[in-house]
């Protein structure tokens, strides 16, 4: 049974990153008609939302984008950055979501900050306690660790709404921009939704792993 849990929560992981990946090596050769970089689309958009402080910068790696709101910079990888892509305009409007976020205050990105804390902390002391249970069999002890890592477990919940909504912008943004067209559109949608699904499948493979651990628990205690 933990085989089990061990093998479904990397198999749920991989076929995430998998999808991805076959997506956006797909979609990172397909040219937007508007000829514009992932830099120009974030230039744009960051510019027609008042949002001129921010800068774009590039960085290395692959998907290795994400958006700096206390250095107020948005890092695309090298292909976001240069490419003139489905993919490229994509991630960059995405990345662009997260910002205005920030601009409008948007509650679950408020809250997802509160508990970055709260995550350092639970995984740091979550699992030492989980290990001291374990070897005691105690059963107070054990539920306090599981309660020290499901602080990660609810950052991932919260991430779940923040990303589709950074999706959900981008793709708006991108069509009322004239960045893209309506038939670029289905790509761009279907690059963000491969994106996304690895928040859900990192959230799905957490729960597993509390899974394992609750089983490995309650065996032990079965056997004393």
């Amino acid at each position: 049974m933990e085989l089990i849990f061990i093998l479904g929560a990397f198999l749920i992981v991989l076929i995430a990153q998998q999808a991805l990946s076959f997506t956006y090596s797909k979609y990172k050769k397909i040219l937007v008609d508007s000829n514009m970089t992932g830099y120009e689309v974030a230039k744009k958009i960051l510019s027609e939302n008042n949002l001129d402080n921010i800068k774009v910068g590039e960085v290395s790696g692959d998907l290795s984008d994400h958006y700096n709101n206390s250095k107020k910079i948005i890092n695309l990888s090298s292909d976001i950055y240069n490419g003139k892509t489905i993919a490229s305009c994509a991630v960059a409007a995405h990345e662009c979501g997260h910002a205005l976020q920030y601009k409008e205050g948007y509650t679950p990105i408020k809250i997802r900050n509160i508990l970055v804390p709260f995550v350092n902390f639970g995984n740091s002391l979550g699992y030492i306690v989980i290990i001291i249970s374990l070897a005691a069999s105690l059963t107070k002890l054990f539920i306090i660790g599981i309660i020290l890592i499901s602080f990660a477990l609810i950052f991932q919940l919260i991430t779940l709404p923040v990303e589709f909504d950074a999706s959900r912008r981008a793709n708006k943004i991108l069509l009322e921009m004239g960045i893209i067209t309506k038939e670029e559109q289905e790509g761009t949608k279907k690059m963000l939704k491969a994106a996304a699904f690895t928040y859900v499948a990192g959230l799905i493979s957490s729960i597993m792993q509390i899974l394992r651990l609750v089983y490995i628990f309650t065996g032990n205690r079965n056997r004393d």
